[in-house]
């Protein structure tokens, strides 16, 4: 079936959610839930929630390739992104806020600040159905994760996007 609804709500509070840690990670702390909840493969599609807990838990490093729709739920959602030239840009976003960004975004840290936060994610990619690409602690050695990876993951009870 190209059409999956996991989830009928995306209520926080009803949705299964799944957590990632990265303890080796000596930058910052990596610690984070997210949920999937739905996908249409034939549309390339994917809808999830990500949910970071408070005291600045961050997500791991990566860029979204898709593009993504952001709406924040609860708390606030702090972004740094990567240029290539080396500066940053800080991005603020609180409850109720709604973004969106093409494909092919530049790479990022993020967090849900002092007070965490809950974000949905409603992507789209093109036809190479990548979603994610993250990095490791260098900004180097860069790895993908499609939207089938990313549905087996959910589906097999595994993290997405942990390289291999």
């Amino acid at each position: 079936m190209n059409v999956n609804n996991v989830s009928k709500t995306y209520n926080p509070k009803d949705v299964v959610w799944k957590n990632y840690k990265d303890i080796k990670n000596k930058d910052f702390k990596i610690n984070f839930d997210y949920s999937l909840l739905g996908y249409d493969l034939k549309s390339k599609r994917l809808d999830m929630l990500l949910r970071y807990p408070k005291n600045f838990s961050f997500c791991r490093r990566h860029r979204h390739v898709a593009s993504t729709v952001t709406l924040v739920l609860q708390g606030e959602q702090n972004i740094i992104e990567l240029a290539k030239d080396g500066s940053k840009k800080v991005i603020h976003r609180k409850k109720g806020d709604y973004a969106i960004s093409g494909a092919d975004a530049l790479p990022h840290l993020e967090n849900g600040g002092a007070t965490g936060g809950t974000v949905l994610l409603s992507m789209t990619t093109s036809d190479d159905e990548i979603l994610f690409e993250y990095f490791d602690e260098n900004m180097k050695n860069s790895w993908f994760v499609t939207l089938q990876q990313y549905v087996n993951s959910w589906n097999n009870n595994l993290n997405y996007g942990v390289k291999a």
